[in-house]
């Protein structure tokens, strides 16, 4: 299977993925009333979520070289991991079954991607902008911080230290699933976990959409937590890894809810914003 089916397959499954989740948490009634208001909350937002893309363009093209300047700045920390934390991965996959991989394995994926997208749609349908603004921000922080770490330290996972303990257990019931893994990370970028920190931000940003979407904070509770266990369980990060995530994400939250207004100069002159002058 090549990397474009891959990426169809998943495009497909976490767009109804989607489609049911906007039914279910934000309803008809507010999905109709976006008809009218969407350009007004598109102009409002539009500069923080243009900063958020320009992070995430610079990140793709650091990580291409990411790994080769880790080697010359960075500090090798993966026998200090293991000596921290011994064999804990390989006791969480002492429950390996098939059923466990398959779940996993689909969070891992589509449910990861799924977390990422789905609350700027709900928050993108909230009458208030600022949710979506804190969001955007905070998943900005999450990119940049992350990028810095995996510079500054180079950690290899579990599957690849000591692989007689782990096994890859994703990629060994669904090898296809290393074509698309392999595009946008590599074996050394595992500390901190950005699944953990990005699956965390979303769940403690629930916290505070409460009141509009009640259902949804245990629902991304459930999925952030199913999403940090599938990282250790398929062998792919350490308790360490999700441990500093977990910081992280809690971390950007806090930052870009109690300081985003620093970033208001961008929606009254955004396109003083490199990326998105280059979009005029």
């Amino acid at each position: 299977m090549a990397l474009l089916d891959i990426l169809v397959y998943l495009a497909a499954g976490v767009g109804v993925m989607i489609a049911v989740g906007s039914i279910t948490f934000i309803g008809p009634t507010k999905l109709s009333l976006l008809r009218e208001t969407w350009r007004t909350r598109l102009r409002e937002a539009g500069p923080y979520l243009g900063l958020l893309l320009g992070i995430l363009g610079i990140n793709k093209v650091a990580r291409q070289v990411g790994p080769e300047i880790s080697w010359v700045v960075g500090l090798n920390i993966t026998s200090y991991i293991y000596q921290l934390e011994g064999d804990f991965v390989a006791f969480i996959q002492s429950i390996a079954s098939d059923q466990f991989t398959m779940y996993f394995s689909f969070i891992y994926l589509y449910g990861y991607v799924f977390l990422l997208v789905f609350p700027f749609v709900l928050t993108f349908a909230m009458r208030d902008t600022k949710h979506l603004k804190q969001t955007a921000v905070a998943f900005a922080l999450n990119y940049s911080l992350g990028l810095v770490f995996y510079i500054l330290f180079v950690s290899y996972g579990p599957r690849n230290l000591i692989p007689d303990l782990v096994d890859p257990l994703m990629y060994s019931m669904y090898p296809q699933s290393q074509l698309l893994t392999g595009e946008v990370n590599s074996n050394t970028n595992v500390f901190p976990s950005l699944h953990t920190s990005l699956s965390v931000s979303v769940a403690y940003l629930a916290w505070f959409t409460r009141e509009e979407y009640p259902y949804w904070l245990p629902t991304s509770i459930f999925l952030a937590v199913s999403v940090v266990t599938a990282t250790m369980y398929l062998g792919i990060h350490w308790g360490t890894d999700v441990v500093a995530g977990t910081i992280l994400g809690l971390g950007s939250v806090h930052i870009a809810r109690h300081h985003y207004e620093v970033f208001e100069f961008l929606r009254k002159d955004p396109w003083k914003l490199p990326v998105l002058n280059r979009l005029r």
